[in-house]
């Protein structure tokens, strides 16, 4: 860190380079060059290099932000609504504190001993580029921890011990492991004018909008006003459905009227059924699963509804009433797993308690695994959207795509003006710094899963063969999502690949997939936040450290409110033994324990071939294929129709992915919600919609989440409740939504057919 700044401007240089900027701004280099107009529209093509970047107010907002962001997420996750907290909350909120540190800390300069490098509480303005970078500290701690989906399962579903290095160092190497593969692509993914990553112009308009100078109409309020005043009221709010009427959250108004029908509480349940009327007056109900719909395209809503619709009011209801897979021998919606007659698969009857594989004999001898009609299809739509995502992109971006990697290519040394800039203002990050995070990682993922007794099932040729699925599916996915801003998931092929070749045990298949898909997942995070850094010029050192702090500490707190939480809070994750009140269904983390017992115990050469119930499934993967091009054709036929172009199939097909976690009511709400916002209020109020509805969104996420906390640690947390009444009920009220209705199943609160 030199001259309280971190950055890699001596500050023998500063008033020298400050100086120059007038000059440098006329020279040649200065010629915006950018070969993407969309890019040289948004994006300044000047630069400050003596402004401040890695500063103490950066690290302290940054780590605190960070670390909330990361508590609040978890503590969310394992909730029946799972809020998840955008990392614009703490962007917004970071540039009036920021601004009133700078305007009250003291200046005084202080020398690191026995080094030339100085630093200062307040080295002068807050700039864009602190703000840069605490925006870069949250963006970690609001990415999700994927492993933490294994450590929930092993202790609360499958009711084993895992040693707490063992569990830490899996949440650590699986978020570090992507740095090599970003250090190995950043040449191509960063430096390259035509990897122009689209989602970063909208952070690049956002920092620009927020530092530019707002003039506030006389009455009117700016946007920081704006934000305080929707956090106060969505904090003020949430007290009644996350205290006083917890099912303000889930209405559902059929079922009050028809109380002993099967069949309209099927119709009519939000959480279990197809959700025909169903709505909640949460903020929590509308954001939770699907995210914010203010900060979601209006395109994408739409799309996203279209393919809800099909599933939900068309295949859903034709599989089920018309029984096919035996459907009406299960819950209409549910991702449990059944056995042939009806019943929850024991799990531990067909896995050996000692070596935790399945036996075999056992499976052969009790029943076959079964799924949900819903389930069943969810999985066919997941095959659907992967091979549709490659498909729809070939079709619609692959001329292009080639035309940009070939002029990547081919241009390696010519370099664009941010290119120009960052290199002649900046010390670029030394590759060796990615390797050896790599060679760290790595080496330690072997000790995780090797050591510990083996706790993790997944041999040291596993963790090589993930680590080689992640290398080779990086930069061909980057592109595309550098290119298109969107990202096909692997999390399919993964469970494919190890399910096929280490059948029969289940956290060596959640393990593969978090190494072979998350560590992707993560380097090109990393690779998108180096390119916003490239467009906004922060020093790549800064970055670098502000990414590698950030990710240890999220990852750190991650699993320490994970683990807290699965300590303290009793019977958490499972329904049938928590209070009907209570909030900590887990219903994500239900999904990840049943893929783990599909994917990984029985694998899918017992589910989805001859041996297996499920070989039509295998069908969605060539209907993925097929399904973009009859739009293609007719977008190329009549260009005129600019419709057309709007019709996104992978976004179709993916719309339900969220499902099963995600509930009928959750879809609804949202979809209200961002038509509401995204088309009418867009289309007769777009001045206001401009400067107040990221703002707003944000406002509403942060002020849900800080009463959440704030209720559970100073009431729920002390087992203190409101008197019990009608609506403090968490569920809809829909009891028989849970039924099958097959003659002679019998289940649990359900009437026998």
């Amino acid at each position: 860190m030199s001259t309280g700044t971190g950055d890699d401007v001596p500050e023998a240089d500063r008033e020298q380079k400050k100086n120059q900027i007038d000059v440098e701004i006329d020279d040649d280099e200065q010629v915006n060059d950018h070969p993407i107009e969309e890019v040289s529209l948004t994006v300044p093509i000047t630069d400050d290099p003596t402004q401040h970047a890695l500063t103490f107010r950066t690290l302290l907002l940054g780590l605190i932000f960070c670390s909330f962001l990361a508590f609040a997420n978890q503590f969310f996750s394992y909730r029946q609504n799972h809020l998840y907290v955008s990392s614009v909350s703490a962007q917004i909120a970071a540039l009036p504190i920021g601004k009133f540190m700078a305007a009250t800390l003291p200046t005084r300069k202080f020398t690191v001993p026995f080094t030339n490098w100085k630093w200062s509480l307040n080295p002068g303005p807050f700039s864009m580029k602190e703000h840069v970078l605490i925006t870069i500290f949250a963006n970690c701690g609001a990415s999700s921890v994927y492993a933490i989906n294994i450590i929930t399962i092993v202790k609360t579903f499958y009711h084993r011990n895992l040693h707490p290095v063992a569990a830490l160092l899996l949440v650590l190497t699986t978020q570090l492991l992507g740095y090599g593969w970003a250090g190995m692509f950043r040449k191509y993914l960063v430096e390259s004018p035509y990897m122009w990553w689209p989602n970063n112009l909208v952070q690049v308009s956002l920092f620009r909008a927020l530092h530019g100078n707002e003039k506030r109409p006389k009455g009117a309020v700016s946007r920081q006003q704006f934000f305080i005043m929707v956090f106060i009221c969505s904090f003020s709010y949430y007290l009644i459905p996350g205290y006083f009427f917890p099912s303000l959250s889930n209405l559902a108004i059929v079922c009050w009227i028809w109380k002993d029908s099967i069949t309209a509480q099927q119709l009519g349940s939000g959480l279990n059924g197809l959700g025909i009327g169903s709505f909640g007056l949460d903020w929590s109900t509308v954001a939770s699963f699907l995210g914010s719909p203010l900060a979601t395209p209006l395109f994408a809503i739409i799309n996203v509804l279209v393919g809800f619709f099909l599933f939900t009011y068309v295949l859903l209801p034709i599989g089920y009433w018309t029984n096919a897979y035996e459907a009406k021998k299960f819950p209409i919606f549910t991702s449990n797993t059944f056995d042939k007659d009806g019943m929850v698969y024991n799990i531990t009857r067909i896995i050996d308690e000692k070596s935790f594989e399945i036996k075999l004999d056992e499976y052969n001898s009790y029943s076959k695994l079964y799924l949900s009609v819903m389930f069943a299809y969810l999985y066919g739509l997941s095959f659907a959207g992967l091979t549709s995502c490659l498909s729809h992109v070939a079709l619609f971006n692959g001329k292009s795509i080639l035309n940009l990697w070939r002029k990547t290519t081919s241009a390696t040394n010519a370099a664009d003006i941010h290119t120009r800039l960052m290199k002649k203002n900046y010390k670029p990050v030394p590759q060796w710094w990615f390797l050896a995070i790599l060679g760290l990682s790595f080496a330690l993922a072997v000790y995780c899963c090797e050591g510990f007794g083996g706790q993790l099932q997944l041999p040291w040729w596993g963790i090589l063969l993930a680590c080689f699925v992640a290398f080779f599916f990086t930069l061909p996915i980057g592109i595309i999502q550098a290119t298109t801003n969107r990202q096909p998931g692997l999390n399919v092929i993964t469970e494919f690949i190890i399910g096929y070749i280490l059948p029969g045990k289940p956290l060596a298949n959640v393990t593969f997939k978090t190494y072979g898909y998350i560590s992707m997942i993560q380097a090109l995070d990393f690779v998108a936040d180096f390119k916003l850094g490239h467009y906004m010029k922060i020093p790549p050192r800064s970055m670098f450290i502000a990414q590698l702090c950030g990710t240890l500490v999220a990852s750190s707190v991650y699993f320490g409110s994970g683990w807290w939480l699965l300590e303290s809070i009793p019977n958490i994750c499972d329904p049938e033994l928590l209070p009907d009140d209570s909030p900590w269904t887990c219903p994500g983390y239900d999904v990840f324990y049943n893929a783990s017992i599909i994917w990984g115990v029985v694998g899918p050469l017992r589910m989805f071939t001859n041996y297996g119930n499920y070989p039509e499934m295998n069908w969605f993967f060539l209907i993925g294929v097929l399904a973009p091009v009859p739009v293609w054709y007719f977008s190329k036929k009549f260009p005129e129709k600019k419709w057309i172009e709007h019709i996104h199939i992978p976004l179709i097909l993916a719309g339900t992915q969220a499902m099963p976690a995600a509930k009928a009511v959750h879809y609804w709400c949202w979809g209200i919600v961002g038509i509401f916002f995204n088309y009418f209020v867009y289309k007769r109020y777009k001045g206001w919609w401009a400067k107040r509805n990221y703002v707003m969104s944000a406002g509403l996420d942060a002020g849900v989440a800080f009463m959440g906390i704030f209720l559970y640690f100073t009431l729920q947390g002390n087992e203190i409740s409101f008197p019990h009444w009608w609506g403090m009920s968490a569920n809809d009220h829909c009891p028989l939504a849970r039924c099958p209705t097959a003659p002679g199943i019998q289940a649990k609160g359900c009437p026998v057919q």
